[in-house]
């Protein structure tokens, strides 16, 4: 018997991080229903710059030429959700800006309040170690303790 691991032909990985992606969805309709965060619920949302679909200010995309964090908590309005991504308006340096991003280009989800965090790979990208967060006028950021309920999806593939 071999200790080789036989290839899936069913493709688990991105079953499970599309599902987790629905999470963040689903997170994100309830907050435009009912227009805003409940409690101190707040959210900070790292996405690839450059995937597909992604729409940003060239000044963003310039200084964010990878991946960026944005921040939804005092300072977002135009939440939209649909079922493929979100579009929402920030101020980033006290000028306002439009993105448009695809659950695809997602990569991190966390919610500080509760210590809640998903972490997926962008849809046909590699995971990527560098974290690079946007100034977006918010208040400081509150670090995660301890992790105790942050999920990580990272499959490993045999190449």
């Amino acid at each position: 018997m071999s200790d080789e691991t036989p290839d899936s032909l069913i493709p688990y990985d991105e079953i499970v991080q599309e599902a987790l992606r629905a999470v963040v969805g689903r997170v994100l309709g309830e907050v435009e229903r009912s227009g805003g965060l409940p409690g101190q619920h707040h959210f900070y949302i790292t996405f690839k710059t450059g995937a597909p679909g992604v729409d940003i200010p060239r000044h963003l995309s310039e200084r964010f030429p990878d991946e960026m964090t944005i921040v939804l908590q005092n300072r977002f309005w135009d939440l939209k959700v649909a079922e493929d991504g979100f579009e929402v308006a920030l101020s980033f340096n006290q000028v306002p800006a439009h993105l448009v991003i695809p659950f695809a280009a997602v990569t991190g989800f966390h919610d500080p309040a509760v210590n809640f965090a998903l972490q997926f790979q962008a849809q046909g990208d590699e995971a990527s170690d560098a974290e690079h967060e946007a100034e977006n006028d918010r208040p400081v950021a509150v670090p995660v303790e301890d992790g105790s309920n942050v999920v990580t999806v990272d499959f490993g593939r045999k190449k």
